[in-house]
Formats: C-alpha cells, sequence, structure tokens
C-alpha cells in the first residue's frame, strides 16, 4: 500500500507531490530537511492524500499531480476545499 501526497509550504506556499508507504514519517523527513528538494521550502504541510495498491500505480499518480492536470486540479481544490484526509 502505497500513498500519493501534496505538501505545501508555509514559506513560499508552492506544492510538492510525492509517493511513500507511510506518510507521516516522510512528512517528519521533509521537515528534517533530509528531503533536498524541499529542504529550504520549510515548514510543510499535508494538504491532500490518496491511497493506491502497488508502487507503479504511486510513481503514474506522482507524475500526474506533478504535471498539467494535476496542477490544474490542484487549483480547483484550492478555491473550493480539498478533501478530508484519510490515512486508514
Amino acid at each position: 500500500m502505497y500513498f500519493i501526497y501534496i505538501l505545501k509550504s508555509l514559506k513560499d506556499f508552492k506544492t510538492y507531490a510525492g509517493y511513500a508507504e507511510n506518510v507521516l514519517i516522510r512528512l517528519k523527513q521533509h521537515n528534517s530537511g533530509k528531503v533536498y528538494a524541499t529542504r529550504n521550502r520549510r515548514p510543510l504541510e499535508i494538504l491532500y492524500i490518496e491511497k493506491v495498491a502497488t508502487l507503479d500505480y504511486a510513481k503514474k499518480r506522482e507524475t500526474y499531480w506533478k504535471a498539467g492536470g494535476g496542477r490544474r486540479k490542484l487549483q480547483k481544490y484550492f478555491k473550493t476545499g480539498f478533501p478530508p484526509i484519510n490515512l486508514s
């Protein structure tokens, strides 16, 4: 089981998409500066999470969120509100 997550920087308000087996551990890694891509954008908070079954699908969904379609959907969520976070 994998999770796709979208983080928001509270410093520059930009978003970051990634995937992990444990989102809470991964968020701690991001906020402690262990992830190069987000090191200078701390602190970060979780905006969105979706659960997927396989690593291959997780990679595809991450690519979607980083591409145009996913970015447009994020803009829509910023206007209408994000779905509730469910880690179970």
